[in-house]
């Protein structure tokens, strides 16, 4: 079966205005068109515009979702499996998230105290999930599944305070990286040991290992990665490049 333009849109839900832009990018390209010049689009199509959807569901950008579907080697099966587990995690995320809220009403209704532990386990078991949703494929692919269940598994048995610790030093880091920059101080002077030394606390938090060579590693990755350097700058810009370059100078 064939969709015009029109058509497709309410199918899928998608403006005419983004099928069009789709089209322009190399997207969404149509299949045919009709004698007047009209935008067809077949079974194919209407495919790739369902994998399209998915992958902006999940906050991929549009250009890097074209580079996904025109990989000659992508499987489009693997693929629905890997967007039906990212689901599942958020499902559950969600869920945890629900309970959450319902145990404080219940508390609440009852006049009851509720433990500490009980108030944050579902924030924590949060912040796994979105470390999972942005980072995880590349943590497990260098670092193995062994090492990245080990860290998560650290961060939910973590006690309020410990929660709150590591909280509390990635906000002094993000404190100190602008003040830095916007000072513009050198990262091989005192203000740069001051960030590297709290970026290693903060990495050994939980009780993880990290030698020096792990650090820098990570570190070069703040200016190499754009989710990581984003972070870093959303206050100011540089400061992504002053932690990098401050952990190169000082963890040796």
């Amino acid at each position: 079966m064939e969709y015009t333009i029109q058509q497709l849109s309410r199918l899928s839900g998608v403006t005419t205005r983004a099928l069009r832009w789709y089209d322009k990018l190399g997207l969404l390209t149509p299949s045919g068109r009709t004698e007047g010049g009209y935008r067809l689009y077949g079974r194919l199509e209407v495919d790739r515009l369902q994998d399209i959807l998915y992958y902006r569901a999940l906050g991929v950008e549009l250009a890097r979702v074209k580079e996904i579907l025109d990989d000659p080697s992508y499987d489009r099966l693997a693929v629905l499996r890997g967007h039906l587990s990212a689901l599942e995690r958020e499902r559950e995320r969600i869920q945890g998230l629900i309970d959450s809220v319902q145990e404080t009403i219940r508390v609440q209704e009852r006049d009851e105290i509720m433990s500490d532990e009980k108030k944050f386990e579902a924030f924590k078991r949060h912040a796994v999930e979105e470390n999972e949703k942005r980072y995880g494929a590349e943590v497990r692919e260098k670092y193995g599944d062994a090492e990245a269940d080990e860290f998560n598994n650290r961060l939910m048995s973590m006690t309020q305070e410990q929660y709150s610790e590591i909280e509390g030093l990635n906000e002094k880091i993000l404190e100190k990286l602008a003040a830095a920059v916007a000072a513009g101080a050198d990262p091989a002077g005192e203000a740069g040991k001051e960030v590297a030394d709290l970026h290693r606390r903060w990495l050994t938090a939980t009780g993880s290992r990290c030698d020096a060579q792990r650090q820098r590693c990570l570190a070069e990755l703040y200016v190499q990665d754009e989710r990581f350097t984003a972070y870093y700058d959303r206050g100011r810009p540089g400061c992504a490049q002053f932690l990098r370059d401050a952990v190169l100078c000082w963890v040796k």
